[in-house]
């Protein structure tokens, strides 16, 4: 047998870094952890059998937030491209799902902005009460073209975003992972990094001054 065998990488005291564990695995046969670190590495190949691997996580999480496309390849493509570009951010693989969810909710805010400017988007004025209570108002896709009322659309979502960027980032991040992505505020916890009764007040200020910020605009279109 070749004496040369390559190491594994893993973790420790804290930091990613490589260390000698063990004869080199395939890529194919590594856990998310030891592949992540691969890619950290820029060990060629490692990204792809990443991305392959979770292909149809990331397809399902663009198909929940863009449920009007018929052809999700070009979302998916790019958020792939985000996905290796900023794999090196990943701090640890055990939020390597929020973090992915995270890619594509920023992938679908960019695109929020892409509909304002082409007036391809429209909200219904449909109010739903979420589990702890506070009542927002749902705005979805329509497929249905209506030039009468193109106007009313790009007001409608330019007033949605100017509403969420007028909210710290901070707030903005996790009332989206709340809101878009379905996260737990368990999980937008360890996204974010912070407790738990931190997430819960930022989503509900998050709500609030959203709702203030928009309620000058719905009682104009009323």
């Amino acid at each position: 047998m070749n004496g040369n065998v390559k190491p594994l990488f893993t973790k420790s005291s804290g930091k990613n870094h490589l260390s000698l564990v063990g004869p080199e695995k395939k890529f194919s046969e590594m856990s998310d952890e030891e592949l992540i670190l691969a890619c950290q590495a820029d060990r060629k190949g490692a990204i792809d059998v990443l991305l392959k691997r979770h292909q149809s996580t990331l397809t399902a999480m663009v198909r929940k937030r863009f449920p009007e496309l018929h052809d999700l390849s070009d979302v998916v493509q790019e958020a792939q491209i985000r996905m290796w570009k900023s794999i090196g951010q990943l701090r640890s693989a055990g939020a390597f799902k929020g973090w992915l969810s995270q890619i594509v909710t920023n992938l679908c805010y960019d695109e929020l902005r892409r509909k304002v400017r082409n007036q391809d988007l429209v909200s219904l004025d449909e109010t739903y009460e979420s589990e702890d209570g506070n009542k927002m108002e749902r705005f979805v896709a329509d497929t249905k073209h209506q030039p009468d009322t193109d106007m009313q659309r790009k007001e409608l979502v330019a007033a949605l975003e100017t509403a969420l960027e007028k909210i710290p980032h901070e707030f903005r991040q996790s009332v989206l992972l709340r809101e878009v992505d379905g996260l737990s505020y368990e999980e937008i916890a360890a996204i974010t990094n912070v407790e738990l009764g931190t997430v819960k007040s930022r989503i509900s200020r998050a709500r609030t001054k959203i709702q203030k910020q928009m309620s000058g605009y719905l009682k104009d279109a009323a």
